[in-house]
């Protein structure tokens, strides 16, 4: 039997060192020192395989690719999986909360 749901949020821990990124810094003006530095992101496939993705350059961000550590799936695994509207709506109200308590959040 298919899984009815199969898409997924994941939080990616970024490199402090994104915060030398001018436009990193503009996203994120409540951004607390010492906070993680984190990507919000959606997919449809594994997140595993989705961050590999990334890190090899396919379809990546370039913050991922350059800065992008490990998942942190603390931040997001109790909501996975979900169907497409559910996960594309999560994505934007995780990095909205993540922001809010002052992690340097970057989403596309």
């Amino acid at each position: 039997m298919a899984r009815r749901y199969h898409y997924s949020v994941y939080v990616i821990e970024l490199s402090a060192d994104v915060l030398y990124e001018a436009r990193f810094r503009k996203a994120n003006p409540g951004y607390v020192t010492g906070k993680p530095c984190v990507y919000v992101g959606m997919t449809g496939l594994n997140v595993d395989l989705r961050f590999d993705k990334h890190k090899a350059g396919i379809q990546s961000n370039r913050y991922v690719r350059d800065f992008g550590l490990r998942l942190l799936p603390k931040l997001y695994e109790m909501y996975n999986p979900m169907p497409y509207d559910g996960a594309r709506d999560m994505e934007v109200e995780l990095a909205i909360g993540l922001r809010e308590a002052g992690y340097g959040v970057w989403q596309a």
